[in-house]
């Protein structure tokens, strides 16, 4: 199928194929007419829009794949270090990082198909904005809003298939295909320090246009400067280029003051607040009902999914939350005296069966199994079975991107003021108190960075990045996981956590090829 640069505005949704080439269509909620989407720079807009929507609809035929949620629930939580989903056997393959060598099945390829139709659709805007009627300013914003989609939809991607920026011999190692244009056929991959090349240039030129523009969005649900920011804090992180990731993080955080003790306990993670920086519109005319992210996630789901496999965090890691914390709060914790001795097992009655309902009965679904450690952080909002906006950037992460950064600049001043900002001050913990330096003081960021952003898709992604090991415990060693999840992932194990190059790509792209060898990653 050829690119055409006509679409029907059916709803203000864009959507992108499937096929090998780049094509323009959308879904056909209703009719308004044939227009040229690049016309005019407010068609272009409803372009911007298309894309926001793609990031949270289903895919492929296959239910869980539903945009940015499966990264999160598949990619992130899923295959992570403290992250479970109770009793889920039936995806063990999946959860232990079984499928990073097989090329052909669709849990690789889908993160590479999505990414790219985001890609495609960012490069249409980008080389037709310019020549649309319109303001200038207008132009220049939606031209910034597509080269952030573009940058953070390379940086997922690096993040996947590409190797840890500390195994890259400074970016040496194979990186990715840059499609920059409407081109399709042969294109080899660039190297990875060439792809973080692009990001970065892809967000100067942003947030020059975002200036220069003096514009700025009317909703969380919309791209601005903020955004360009965070992508940037969160790329420089990645790439372990420490300065350039506190500055950012610094500039992305400065409107967003953190919310508070309550709003924290009480927010269900499913709407927008005050420290939400950008994230996708879930709610109930949006809704994907049983293919959405809280579907899979949240605690009062009427789905299968989560009625029968809650998600729990570890043990190992609810018992480094303080006792001060409010976030040991969002989590079924077993007493002394409860009588749980495999905590892996579901519980049908007894002391920690009915504080579950008692305690928690508003944040259950009626019928939902109840298994030690279960969490409360997510919860549907309006309806059970999964509606919710699914939240892609907040302050809280770039607070512990800033603060993990400056442990790497040396600047410890600089990392205690900030955890005491982000834990003491916001009342998460008012009791917290912190006197470390050096390496306990890193270690000390990272724990706080895996207790905060638990469940929000980071555990897998912060794992590989600090070339730590994957360690899953059973009761019997100390830990929660039932067997079939147990044992240790070395950073060296599973490809070096690399997910290999599709063979759908493989097939059709002849420039490069696909296998296990990390040089070739």
């Amino acid at each position: 199928m050829k690119l055409t640069n006509y679409i029907y505005i059916m709803g203000m949704a864009l959507v992108c194929g499937s096929c090998a080439n780049d094509y323009l269509d959308v879904v056909p909620e209703s009719s308004a007419g044939k227009v040229t989407i690049f016309e005019s720079a407010e068609n272009a807009r409803l372009a911007i829009n298309g894309i926001g929507r793609m990031m949270y609809r289903q895919y492929l035929s296959t239910q869980g794949f539903n945009g940015e949620g499966a990264i999160k629930t598949f990619y992130g939580n899923y295959p992570g270090n403290d992250f479970q989903k109770s009793n889920l056997t039936g995806w063990q393959t999946s959860i232990n990082s079984g499928y990073v060598l097989n090329n052909t099945i669709h849990h690789d390829y889908f993160p590479w198909f999505y990414y790219y139709k985001l890609i495609r659709n960012a490069n249409s805007v980008i080389l037709n904005i310019d020549a649309a009627t319109g303001k200038a300013a207008d132009k220049q914003f939606i031209k910034a809003q597509a080269l952030t989609v573009r940058a953070y939809a390379y940086t997922m991607l690096s993040q996947l298939y590409c190797s840890r920026w500390q195994d890259s011999n400074d970016g040496a190692t194979r990186g990715l295909p840059l499609r920059l244009d409407e081109s399709t056929g042969r294109l080899a991959p660039s190297t990875l320090a060439q792809v973080y090349s692009c990001i970065y240039k892809d967000l100067d030129d942003a947030i020059a246009l975002y200036t220069s523009s003096k514009q700025d969005r009317s909703d969380v649900y919309t791209l601005n400067l903020d955004v360009a920011h965070c992508v940037y804090a969160r790329a420089a992180l990645v790439r372990e280029d420490w300065k350039t990731a506190s500055q950012y993080a610094s500039l992305a955080r400065k409107n967003y003051p953190l919310m508070s003790a309550d709003e924290y306990k009480n927010s269900g993670f499913n709407a927008p607040n005050k420290e939400w920086i950008w994230c996708s519109d879930g709610s109930k005319i949006q809704s994907l009902h049983y293919y959405g992210f809280f579907a899979y996630q949240g605690s009062n789901s009427n789905t299968s999914n989560c009625r029968t496999h809650p998600c729990a965090i570890s043990r190992e890691l609810y018992e480094q939350i303080p006792e001060t914390d409010i976030r040991r709060g969002m989590f079924l914790a077993p007493a002394k005296g409860d009588g749980i001795k495999d905590y892996s097992l579901r519980v049908t009655k007894g002391a920690l069966y009915n504080r579950a309902k008692k305690e928690y009965g508003a944040k259950l679904y009626s019928t939902s199994y109840i298994f030690p450690y279960m969490q409360f952080k997510f919860q549907c909002a309006e309806e059970y079975y999964g509606c919710g906006d699914v939240n892609h950037f907040r302050a809280s992460e770039m607070y512990l991107i800033e603060a993990e950064a400056n442990c790497h600049l040396n600047e410890e001043a600089k990392v205690h003021s900030l955890l005491k900002e982000l834990i003491k001050d916001s009342g998460r913990d008012p009791g917290y108190v912190s006197s470390k330096s050096g390496d306990e003081l890193l270690a000390e960021v990272r724990l706080y960075r895996r207790i905060e952003l638990w469940g929000e898709g980071f555990d897998w992604f912060d794992y590989k990045r600090w070339k730590l090991p994957r360690v899953r415990k059973t009761s019997d060693e100390g830990g929660s996981f039932k067997s079939n999840f147990a044992g240790t992932l070395q950073p060296s194990d599973a490809n070096g956590w690399t997910w290999v190059y599709p063979y759908k790509e493989t097939a059709y792209n002849e420039a490069f090829s696909t296998g296990p060898d990390m040089k070739e990653q």
